[in-house]
């Protein structure tokens, strides 16, 4: 049941499902994939963390708007982002970007623990519209990968500025780059190794004349990886056209958590299993075979209206300093068993499961909302 937002240019969104528009640009690539090493370019200084290790602030945005969401769902989408945030902020400090107008409403969902930040903007999905945050030589930097509405399905004038804005308001200085990608799509162990799914990075919508020895000479040079783990992912059947953050993550260098979807109807359950293959089957930038882990998607929801778009995984948790956030639907097997399992990969780390399903009716997650900022 591991379902995802579909195309959200204009149309409104229920619990029954979204309006569907048009993709604009040409489809990815119908690559096999697997993995490349890239030598690191001359004078390569910057490192992306793994979102494990400490960081300084969790950055998200208070974005429901009704013409992207519908009315029905703006209270209980905005309701979700503040459990989101209330959640991690216990366990870390938190920036929530607010319209200025939305400020009091803010408030009174989010309490005093969270620092509300004024500002304009889009949409709620800071991991796709917030800067990428890198380490260098003493020096914090945030890269800006040009969001242009996950290849122009969405509108996106003010979320294209967010990086920028975001960079700055952390104090960080700003690198910039031609490759156009979302946080989403990218999936780092802090140690060189990334995981990229291909039916994002390398969509004509997005990088159209790209190569993949060109995107992994790019990233060695913004974010220090010296070898992509290519996942070859889903286009067009959602908006992101398959990020890597709802298929595969990162618990730990060497070791990676995967989404496997069981309905033999659904698309992912052929791509889950050739994504498995393929980690299974992968090296990281050391040369250490991946210890690869299943989170099972739930067959059992409690939001018994959900969707088709209805995004129902478990692999877009969040870690934070001292715990992990994961979603929780309802399910009696897969919720204790997703626990089970995060406990397990994620010792030290206390497992906060929270309902999110507003979220999850508009095809998105919990570390879709959220990007972290490193501490340094």
């Amino acid at each position: 049941m591991m379902r995802r937002r579909r195309f959200m240019q204009s149309g409104l969104v229920t619990m029954g499902g979204l309006l569907v528009a048009a993709c604009d640009g040409d489809p990815a690539p119908s690559a096999a994939g697997g993995a490349s090493t890239t030598a690191s370019p001359e004078g390569r200084s910057w490192l992306m963390p793994e979102e494990g290790q400490p960081h300084k602030r969790t950055w998200m945005a208070f974005g429901a708007s009704e013409k992207i969401w519908g009315a029905s769902l703006v209270p209980q989408v905005r309701r979700n982002l503040a459990t989101i945030a209330t959640a991690i902020a216990r366990f870390e400090p938190v920036s929530m970007l607010v319209r200025p107008g939305e400020v009091d409403a803010a408030r009174a969902l989010v309490g005093p623990n969270v620092e509300l930040v004024p500002a304009e903007f889009d949409d709620l999905w800071m991991r796709d519209t917030g800067p990428v945050f890198v380490k260098g030589n003493g020096v914090k930097a945030g890269v800006d990968f040009n969001f242009n509405g996950w290849g122009g399905k969405q509108e996106h004038a003010r979320d294209a500025k967010v990086a920028r804005f975001v960079t700055d308001r952390a104090g960080a200085e700003s690198a910039g780059t031609e490759l156009v990608l979302e946080g989403g799509g990218l999936e780092v162990d802090g140690e060189g190794t990334a995981i990229i799914t291909e039916s994002c990075v390398l969509n004509g919508n997005r990088n159209r004349d790209w190569k993949k020895a060109d995107v992994e000479a790019e990233l060695g040079r913004l974010l220090g990886i010296r070898k992509v783990i290519w996942l070859p992912g889903v286009a067009g059947r959602d908006i992101t056209d398959g990020h890597t953050d709802f298929y595969a993550r990162f618990a730990g260098p060497g070791v990676v958590v995967a989404g496997l979807e069981n309905d033999p109807d659904s698309y992912d359950h052929e791509i889950t299993r050739r994504h498995l293959e393929i980690l299974r089957a992968a090296t990281d930038v050391h040369g250490r075979r991946l210890r690869v882990e299943t989170l099972e998607a739930p067959t059992e929801l409690r939001a018994k209206n959900a969707g088709e778009d209805f995004a129902a995984g478990y692999i877009n948790f969040y870690v934070c300093n001292g715990a992990v956030i994961a979603p929780q639907f309802g399910d009696p097997k897969t919720d204790p068993a997703t626990k089970a399992t995060l406990t397990r990969l994620f010792p030290g780390r206390e497992i906060v499961q929270i309902e999110i399903d507003a979220i999850a009716a508009g095809g998105g997650g919990i570390h879709c909302t959220t990007q972290q900022e490193p501490v340094g």
